[in-house]
């Protein structure tokens, strides 16, 4: 009888533990899906402005075997373009 209690009690904690787990993780997906500033998914690259003032800013895009470029995007996400041609892209720290 005491050892069935313990088995019992042991598993009650840890599906607890693991349904708190499964609650973070969920938590965390949106802001992860959407990450601020440069970001790959798949076969795309994206740069996500995030921002409450709905400013919009100078982005340097830095391209694979092509010149670099500046653009001017809004808040949210930009399709930069395919992830094998976009290396990277940053804030210049100016308006637009």
């Amino acid at each position: 009888m005491r050892v069935r209690r313990m088995v019992t009690s042991a598993l009650g904690s840890a599906a607890l533990v693991l349904t708190s787990l499964g609650a973070v993780t969920a938590a965390a997906s949106p802001a992860a899906a959407d990450p601020c500033g440069f970001y790959k998914i798949g076969s795309d690259a994206f740069y996500n402005h995030c921002t409450s003032d709905r400013s919009r800013v100078v982005i340097k895009v830095e391209v694979a075997r092509a010149p670099d470029y500046e653009w001017c995007v809004g808040p949210g996400r930009t399709w930069l373009g395919s992830a094998h041609k976009i290396q990277g892209a940053h804030y210049t720290g100016r308006t637009c």
